[in-house]
């Protein structure tokens, strides 16, 4: 059978159905595996897993860009139903054929392993429930989609909101948003509840089916963690409160001292502190465009070159508008063998963050390109280390802000930028704890947390563990809702630590990159053209840092930021 008329173009891969792949899986099944023929039946495969890959992935897309087009949203839910259940089970049956072969190709190993770890937790009757759950997910970004606020006669979006909540000057004008936001959220409270309810019912039955004890043993299977535990993730969490806690309490000190107020209250959290007007990086999307271009070919002309690939091709959805879902992200086509970014203009420093990380993300899908297999590029990577690629890229570009024409800012407001940017990774650490530590009380107590209301009081109860000196004094009710916001948590269970894990790999790039910069960006494209051909250890080593979670990498890490603070602080 010839692969190569598998589509190649955006609308025939959409148009695709089951039966047009099923005779595909069924030549893959039929073959004879040996020495000689692996290559070649490996390429097929690939090429077939890419297609099935891509249509899922765009279908992904369009349904996030539009969340109230039914048409587009059922054409997912069909594709659900019937492609994806289908294409999953006729593909367990070609990994268990490679592994029953005893086969083993050079640069495979890693891919075997999961393919195996795959294979122990597959089972054909998770496939609907596995559906289920991403209906119940693009359920959820369809409410978050749908949260808007009307400011001042104008209908405004959640990331309008938040930007205004964030970054606006005026306190009185910050704390207003902040209220408007919170309650607005606060009325999705009884929905996201109920919404949790089918999610839990829907994950715990997974995990019976797959003859698990709990969900979380199932899933630390599935995300393929073998080089780490839930009690290192415990571990993980300990270090940080006593090294990140302190020092993200002394950020909001700093930070209220500045701004000559009485306590840090939640829209205090991320507006400048020194008295300047607000950051404006980029007043419109072609701006962001061309001055992200800039950054990027001072860091490595490669980038610049990646992202205007990007551009050329109409691989990014960066402008801000209702029935857009939030959040930001960067996800592979892979039979195009390029990456889409999606994001929320709002002209304010986030922008600016968050272009760097999903074009960090983005560029890890470009260096992995060259791989031969689909099993072994990026699509396997350990998420511990593709945010490493994100946010590397943070850090690596953090200099480059200020300089030349076309830059993003002054090198008065980089500054500003950059202690803003450091703090927020300090404070992000407790945070990220936060969110692990409620994710492992969730599933080691599957059924008080089945009641969003018993979840709101534990998140409560870690909030003040963690996320010390934030006043939230008479906003109980919105502190003890804030997880309903938090995506990861509804959509991508577990995925939350990675965040952390990277952070602390990142900067450890960062660092090297402080004693020379060039051989920090080269190790770190290195470590990204790696795919996933080696150990989540090995791909951080490779990187110049190590995998860790002890206090004193932590240590190490927290003094680095605030070196670079204070040094940024002498430029103001």
């Amino acid at each position: 059978m010839n692969f190569t008329s598998l589509p190649t173009d955006a609308k025939s891969i959409l148009a695709m159905k089951w039966q047009d792949y099923e005779h595909f899986y069924s030549d893959l099944e039929s073959r004879s595996l040996n020495e000689s023929t692996i290559d070649a039946w490996l390429d097929d495969w690939s090429a077939l897993a890419s297609c099935i890959d891509e249509q899922f992935t765009r279908l992904q897309v369009v349904t996030s860009q539009y969340t109230a087009d039914e048409e587009l949203q059922k054409q997912f839910d069909t594709f659900l139903d019937e492609g994806q259940p289908a294409a999953k089970a006729a593909d367990q049956n070609i990994k268990e054929k490679l592994l029953a072969s005893g086969l083993r190709p050079n640069g495979f190993e890693i891919a075997l392993k999961m393919m195996q770890t795959e294979a122990e937790i597959f089972r054909a009757e998770n496939l609907p429930l596995l559906a289920e759950e991403q209906k119940l997910a693009n359920q959820y970004d369809k409410i978050m989609g749908a949260t808007t606020v009307m400011w001042d006669g104008k209908e405004k979006t959640f990331w309008e909101m938040y930007t205004m909540y964030s970054y606006e000057t005026e306190r009185a004008v910050r704390e207003r948003a902040w209220k408007a936001l919170a309650e607005r959220m606060y009325q999705n409270r009884d929905a996201i509840n109920a919404l949790w309810e089918k999610f839990m019912a829907v994950r715990l039955k997974i995990a019976e089916n797959a003859g698990y004890p709990d969900y979380r043993t199932y899933m630390w299977k599935r995300k393929f963690r073998f080089d780490y535990t839930p009690d290192d993730c415990k571990s993980f969490h300990a270090a940080i409160e006593e090294v990140v806690v302190p020092a993200a309490k002394r950020v909001y000190e700093r930070r209220r001292q500045r701004l000559g107020i009485e306590a840090t209250r939640p829209w205090d959290r991320n507006v400048d502190q020194f008295g300047g007007s607000s950051l404006r990086p980029a007043k419109n999307v072609p701006e962001l465009n061309s001055k992200a271009l800039n950054v990027f070919e001072k860091v490595d002309p490669k980038f610049r070159k990646y992202y205007q690939t990007m551009m050329d091709h109409n691989l990014l959805d960066l402008e801000s508008r209702k029935n857009k879902a939030s959040g930001a992200y960067s996800l592979c086509y892979n039979v195009a063998r390029l990456p889409f970014i999606f994001m929320s203009h709002t002209n304010t420093q986030l922008d600016v963050e968050t272009i760097l990380h999903e074009g960090g993300h983005a560029f890890h899908s470009f260096e992995c390109a060259h791989l031969r297999y689909h099993q072994k590029a990026e699509t396997y990577v350990p998420p511990e280390f593709a945010e490493v690629a994100s946010m590397g890229m943070e850090l690596l570009a953090s200099p480059y802000l200020s300089q030349g024409p076309g830059s993003f800012y002054t090198a008065e407001e980089n500054a500003r930028a950059r202690i803003s940017h450091l703090e927020s990774f300090i404070v992000f650490l407790p945070y990220m704890a936060l969110v692990d530590a409620f994710q492992h009380w969730i599933y080691e107590n599957p059924t008080e947390a089945s009641d969003g209301k018993k979840c709101e009081e534990q998140w409560g109860e870690l909030w003040d563990r963690f996320m010390k000196g934030i006043d939230f004094s008479g906003f109980d009710q919105y502190k003890k809702t804030y997880w309903h916001a938090q995506g990861h948590i509804h959509t991508s269970p577990f995925y939350y630590i990675e965040y952390g894990l990277a952070l602390l790999g990142a900067l450890q790039v960062f660092g090297n990159a402080r004693v020379d910069q060039k051989q920090a960006v080269t190790d770190y494209r290195k470590a990204l053209a790696l795919g996933s051909t080696v150990s989540l250890p090995e791909l951080f080593a490779a990187a110049g840092a190590n995998f860790a979670f002890d206090g004193d990498t932590l240590k190490k890490a927290v003094d680095l930021m605030e070196e670079v603070i204070d040094e940024m602080e002498t430029r103001l």
